[in-house]
C-alpha cells in the first residue's frame, strides 16, 4: 500500500514556504490593535522625550563668524567642509598677489604650560617649561584671517616632526627631521599651494600639495605659531609656544608691510588659550608667541557634548522598552492561548516559523526606530539651537547613519527579545530579561568609572548605542576621547556587530529550544 503525498502548494513547498509564513505572521501582528497602538506609542515617546530633553538644556554659544555673543559663551568657527574647527594662532603676515613664495628658517621653538588649577584662569606668570606635542610653527597662506577660513601651511610641531596641513582635516608628514633649524617654504601657483622642507636651505623636499578652491588673486602669507591644550589623563592645561624665524625671503607681488594679528583669541572664541602672545620682527628675523590650535574642534569641556543625536538617547531607550514588550507578546501570547500549536501545524518546519516571526518583528522594529529617529533628530537640533546651545555639525551622511543605526538597534533588540520569548514562554520573564540584557547595561555603564565603563560599552549589548556617537575624533588633536566626554569606545558599526552577535546566539538557542520542546 503506497503512501499518499500531500498536495504541493505553488512554489514547490507542501507545508507553505517562508513567504506564506511571513504573510501569516504579519497578518497576526497587524490585526492586534493594541500592538499597532504600542508601535505608535514607542515612536511618539521617542520624539516627545527628545523634545523634553533638548528643551531642558539652556546655555549660550555663538557659531559662525558673528561677533555678538552672550557673555561667557564661546563662538565656534566652521571650516570649509562644514565641520567645527579650532582656529586660534598668532600670525605675522603680508598680502601676496598672484604667484609667489615665502621661505624661512625655524631657528628656535620653545613652549610653556600653565600650572594653575583647572578651575583657575591661566596666566603667563604661572607656567613651567614645556612644548605641547601638537604645538605648531611655520608658514601659512590664507585668503582671509576670519576663523574657519581655508588655509594651507607647512609647519614644525612639538613632537610630530614637519607637516603639511590644509583646511583643518588634511595632513601630510614630512621626513620626520627635528623641528629646530629646519628650513620651510610655501609656494603658490594659482590655486595650488605646495609646502617644502630643507635641512640646509639648499636641497628641498616636497612635503605636500593642496588645491584650494576659489582662492582669490590676493591672499595673505606669513609666519604663525600656536599651541593647543595639553592633556595628561583627563586634565587639560593651556599652553603657549614661542618660535624664532630668520632668513625670511618673499617672492612675488607683495603690497604693504608685515602685520601681526592674534586670530581667534578674543573672549568670544572657544579655544582655551594661555595668553594672546605677540610678534616682533626686524629685517629678515621674527619672533612669535601664540596659543590655541588650527585643527578639528573637540569638546574641550566648555562646549558640553551636545550633538544632533545626544538628546535622542532617552527616547531611544524608552522606545526600546516598549518594543521589548511588543516583541515578547508577539510570541508568548501564542503560548499563553495555545495558538502556537495551530501555527506549528500550519508550518511544520519550526525554524521557518521562528525566521518569519523574527523578520516581521525585526522589520517593524527597524521601521519605527528609524522613523522616530528621523523625526526626533531635527526636533532636538532645533530646540537646542533655539536655546542657545552649541550643537556639533553633522552632515547628511552622519544624520542618515544615525537614523539607520537607530532602526537597526531597535530591530535587533526586538528580534533578540522574540528569541527570549520562545525560550521562556512567559511575557513577564521575556520582558524582564530583555530590559536587563539590552537596556540596563547602558544605565549601569553611564555611572561606572573609566575602565569598567569602557569595557561595558565594548562587550555588552550597550555597545550598539555607539550609533549615536557623532562627535569628531582626530589624530591631529591630543584629547581623551572617553565616554565621559561624549565619545563611545567603539565605532558605530562595530557596536552594532556586538549586539548582532548577542542576537545570533539568542536566535540559535531559541531554534534549538523550539525544535526540542513540545509546543
Amino acid at each position: 500500500m503506497s503512501a499518499v503525498e500531500a498536495p504541493t502548494r505553488p512554489g514547490g513547498d507542501r507545508d507553505g514556504g517562508l513567504r506564506s509564513a511571513l504573510r501569516a505572521e504579519w497578518v497576526k501582528f497587524r490585526t492586534v490593535r493594541g500592538w499597532l497602538i504600542g508601535l505608535g506609542v514607542a515612536g511618539l515617546l521617542c520624539v516627545l522625550l527628545t523634545y523634553l530633553v533638548a528643551n531642558g538644556i539652556h546655555s549660550g554659544t555663538c557659531t559662525g563668524t558673528g561677533v555678538t555673543c552672550r557673555s561667557g559663551h564661546p563662538r565656534v568657527p566652521t571650516g570649509p567642509g562644514g565641520e567645527a574647527v579650532a582656529d586660534s594662532y598668532r600670525y605675522l603676515s603680508r598680502p601676496l598677489t598672484g604667484d609667489g613664495s615665502l621661505t624661512a628658517q625655524l631657528a628656535s621653538f620653545t613652549g610653556r604650560v600653565s600650572t594653575n588649577p583647572v578651575n583657575v584662569a591661566p596666566s603667563p606668570s604661572a607656567t613651567r617649561p614645556g612644548l605641547a606635542d601638537w604645538a605648531k610653527a611655520g608658514i601659512l597662506l590664507t585668503p582671509d584671517t576670519t576663523p574657519g577660513s581655508s588655509y594651507a601651511a607647512v609647519l614644525a610641531t612639538g613632537r610630530h616632526g614637519i607637516r603639511f596641513q590644509y583646511d583643518y582635516t588634511h595632513d601630510r608628514p614630512g621626513r620626520g627631521a627635528p623641528a629646530a633649524s629646519r628650513w620651510l617654504r610655501l609656494t603658490r601657483h594659482a590655486g595650488t599651494i605646495t609646502g617644502y622642507e630643507s635641512a640646509d636651505g639648499v636641497a628641498w623636499h616636497e612635503v605636500g600639495v593642496a588645491h584650494l578652491a576659489g582662492l582669490p588673486d590676493t591672499v595673505r602669507v606669513g609666519l604663525f605659531v600656536t599651541s593647543p591644550v595639553s592633556f595628561h589623563g583627563q586634565t587639560g592645561r593651556p599652553t603657549q609656544a614661542t618660535a624664532g624665524f630668520r632668513h625670511l625671503t618673499v617672492t612675488g607681488a607683495t603690497g604693504g608691510g608685515w602685520r601681526s594679528r592674534a586670530v581667534g583669541t578674543s573672549r568670544a572664541d572657544f579655544y582655551p588659550i594661555l595668553a594672546a602672545g605677540g610678534a616682533r620682527s626686524t629685517g629678515d628675523t621674527a619672533v612669535l608667541t601664540g596659543s590655541g590650535d588650527i585643527a578639528p574642534a573637540v569638546v574641550q569641556g566648555v562646549l558640553g557634548t551636545n550633538t544632533a543625536a545626544s538628546s535622542l538617547l532617552l527616547g531611544l531607550l524608552v522606545g526600546s522598552v516598549v518594543l521589548i514588550v511588543l516583541a515578547a507578546l508577539f510570541v508568548t501570547g501564542e503560548y499563553r492561548r495555545g495558538l502556537i500549536r495551530t501555527t506549528l501545524t500550519a508550518t511544520p518546519k519550526r525554524g521557518r516559523v521562528l525566521a518569519a516571526k523574527a523578520i516581521v518583528i525585526g522589520g517593524v522594529g527597524f521601521a519605527i526606530g528609524a522613523l522616530a529617529a528621523a523625526v526626533a533628530m531635527p526636533v532636538g537640533d532645533h530646540i537646542l539651537t533655539g536655546n542657545g546651545v552649541y550643537v556639533f555639525p553633522a552632515g547628511p551622511g552622519t544624520v542618515s547613519r544615525v537614523v539607520v543605526g537607530c532602526g537597526l538597534v531597535t530591530a535587533l533588540v526586538a528580534v533578540a527579545v522574540l528569541a527570549l520569548g520562545v525560550m521562556l514562554r512567559r511575557s513577564a520573564g521575556a520582558v524582564t530579561a530583555g530590559v536587563v540584557v539590552f537596556v540596563l547595561p547602558y544605565l549601569i555603564g553611564a555611572s561606572l568609572p573609566g575602565t569598567a565603563e569602557t569595557w561595558l560599552f565594548r562587550v555588552t549589548p550597550a555597545a550598539a548605542f555607539s550609533v549615536l556617537g557623532v562627535l569628531p575624533r582626530s589624530s591631529l588633536v591630543d584629547y581623551p576621547y572617553t565616554f565621559a566626554n561624549g565619545y563611545y569606545p567603539l565605532p558605530p558599526w562595530a557596536g552594532l556587530l556586538v549586539l548582532a552577535g548577542y542576537v545570533a546566539v539568542a536566535l540559535g538557542a531559541a531554534r534549538l529550544t523550539l525544535q526540542r520542546r513540545d509546543a
